[in-house]
C-alpha cells in the first residue's frame, strides 16, 4: 500500500464538507464514494448561497434597485470567475446553464438545427453519456444526419491511428467525453479536438467529469464548445456553463425564447439581444451561479494539479487492492505514472456475484456510498456484455483509509458469494 504521506492533500480538508460527518446507519460512519454522480459542498459554497438569500437577492439585470444590483454584481462576477476557471477568451463566452445536459442540448438545437443537413455525419465515441448521445440522435433524427462512432478497444482506450476510418470531410461535429464516468479513461481532447478541426467539423468537449479534477483551458484544448455542472465540483446542483467560441456563439440562434434574451421585441417578431443573454431566456440560477463562483474560488485555492495527484494515488491503491479480489473485472485502462495518468479518479467493476445492485446494498450497509447499474452509458455496457456495473469514485476529500475500506468489504461481499458447489447466499453484518 502507498504510505500516508504521499498523499497531497490535507486531511482537514475533510472538515469544510459537513455532510460527510455523520453515520449513515449505527455505528457506519459515511464513506462517500459517488462523487462521478454528484459531489458534496463545502461550506464555502453552502455559506455563499445563504449569504445571497440572506442579504442580496433580486432578479438580475432588470431592477433598478440595491438588491438587484448587488445579485447582478455577484452574477456577473461568477462569469467572470469561470471565465478564468476555463482560461476563455471573453467573459461573454460562458454561458450559465441548467446543467452539462441542458449545454449539449442547446447547441444541438441552435447550432446543429442551422448547420447540420441531411448526409452530414456526427462521429460520437461508444463511451458517451447518454445526454451526449440522445441530443445528437434527435438531430440525426431531425435532419437526416449520419451517427458514426470512434473505434476503441476492449480496454476502453480510443484509438485515434483508426480515427481517419470514421473523421472525414462529411464530419459535421465532433462530440466527445473528456473523461469517461463508467471507464475513468481520459481522453486525448487536444487532439481531437485538432484533427476535427483539420476536416472543417466542430468539436464539443463534455467536460462533466474532467473539470472538478483536471486543469481546463479551452484554448489550448482548441475546443468550439465546453459543458460541465456544478454539482459535480463542489457548486449547487441546476447550474451549468456552456462555453462556446465567439464567432460561433455570435452566428447561433437563440435556443429559448422569453425574457432577457431580447433586445427589441414587436408584435410579430422580435431582435436578440446580444451574448450572453441571448442564451440566458427568462429568470438565470442566481444563487446557484454565485454558488459556482463560490465553487471555483474553492478548488482554484486548492489547485486542481494537487487534486489530480491525490485522486490519482487514490484510484492506484484501489485498483491495486480490487484486482486481488477473485472473480472481478476491472473496467477500463489501468492507472498509467503518474507521468501518463491515463484514468481518471475512479474504478467501475463487475463481479461474478452479486449483481452490482446487490453489491451496491452491501456495500451501503457499512456506510460507503457507490453506484450501480449502467451509468446512464447502456451502449457502452452492451459492448462490454454486461448490463451493470459498480462505480466507486473519488474526490478531493477522500481518503486512503476509506479506500482500504471500499477493498476490505468487497472481499467480505466476495467471500459471502463465492462459487461453491451449490449457490451460497449472505450479507455483510453490521
Amino acid at each position: 500500500m502507498v504510505p500516508l504521506t504521499d498523499f497531497l492533500l490535507d486531511a482537514s480538508l475533510r472538515d469544510d464538507f459537513p455532510l460527510l460527518a455523520q453515520d449513515v446507519h449505527p455505528g457506519q460512519p459515511l464513506v462517500f464514494l459517488d462523487n462521478a454522480a454528484s459531489s458534496q459542498r463545502p461550506r464555502q459554497v453552502i455559506d455563499a448561497i445563504v449569504h445571497c438569500y440572506e442579504h442580496d437577492y433580486a432578479n438580475v439585470h432588470r431592477g433598478i434597485h440595491v438588491l438587484s444590483e448587488r445579485s447582478t454584481d455577484a452574477y456577473e462576477l461568477a462569469r467572470r470567475k469561470t471565465q478564468a476557471f476555463l482560461a476563455a477568451e471573453h467573459a461573454h463566452e460562458v454561458i450559465f446553464t441548467a446543467g452539462t445536459t441542458a449545454g449539449i442540448n442547446t447547441v444541438a438545437r441552435s447550432w446543429g438545427d442551422a448547420n447540420v443537413h441531411a448526409g452530414d455525419e456526427l462521429l460520437l465515441t461508444p463511451m458517451e453519456h447518454h445526454s451526449n448521445l440522445v441530443p445528437w440522435f434527435q438531430l440525426a433524427e431531425r435532419t437526416g444526419a449520419v451517427i458514426r462512432h470512434m473505434p476503441m478497444s476492449d480496454d476502453g482506450v480510443l484509438q485515434l491511428d483508426r480515427l481517419d476510418e470514421v473523421l472525414t470531410e462529411r464530419t459535421k461535429l465532433v462530440a466527445f467525453t473528456a473523461v469517461s464516468n463508467t471507464l475513468g479513461t481520459i481522453n486525448p481532447v487536444e487532439a481531437l479536438c485538432r484533427r476535427a478541426r483539420a476536416v472543417g467539423a466542430v468539436s464539443l468537449v463534455d467536460a462533466a467529469q474532467s473539470a472538478p479534477h483536471l486543469t481546463t483551458n479551452v484554448q489550448q484544448m482548441g475546443c468550439d464548445f465546453l459543458v460541465f455542472s456544478g454539482h459535480k465540483l463542489c457548486g449547487p446542483s441546476g447550474v451549468g456553463v456552456l462555453y462556446g467560441r465567439e464567432t460561433l456563439l455570435e452566428t447561433m440562434p437563440p435556443f429559448l425564447g422569453g425574457g432577457s434574451m431580447i433586445n427589441r421585441v414587436y408584435d410579430d417578431r422580435f431582435t436578440p439581444a446580444d451574448l450572453p443573454a441571448k442564451f440566458e431566456a427568462g429568470t438565470p440560477p442566481i444563487a446557484g451561479a454565485i454558488g459556482l463562483g463560490a465553487a471555483l474560488d474553492y478548488l482554484t485555492a486548492i489547485g486542481l494539479e494537487r487534486i489530480a495527484a491525490h485522486e490519482h494515488t487514490l484510484v492506484e491503491r484501489a485498483w491495486s487492492g480490487l484486482s486481488q479480489i477473485a472473480g472481478i473485472r476491472l473496467l477500463g485502462p489501468a492507472p498509467g505514472g503518474s507521468d501518463d495518468p491515463c484514468r481518471a479518479g475512479l474504478v467501475s467493476f463487475v463481479l461474478d456475484r452479486p449483481h452490482a445492485h446487490d453489491i451496491a446494498q452491501l456495500l451501503d450497509r457499512r456506510g460507503i456510498a457507490v453506484r450501480a447499474g449502467h451509468h446512464c452509458t447502456q451502449p457502452l455496457h452492451d459492448r462490454m456484455g454486461i448490463a451493470a456495473s459498480t462505480r466507486a469514485s473519488f474526490y478531493l476529500y477522500n481518503t486512503p483509509a476509506e479506500v482500504d475500506l471500499l477493498i476490505a468489504a468487497l472481499g467480505e461481499v466476495r467471500e459471502r458469494f463465492r462459487p461453491t458447489g451449490r449457490r451460497r447466499r449472505g450479507r455483510i453484518d453490521a
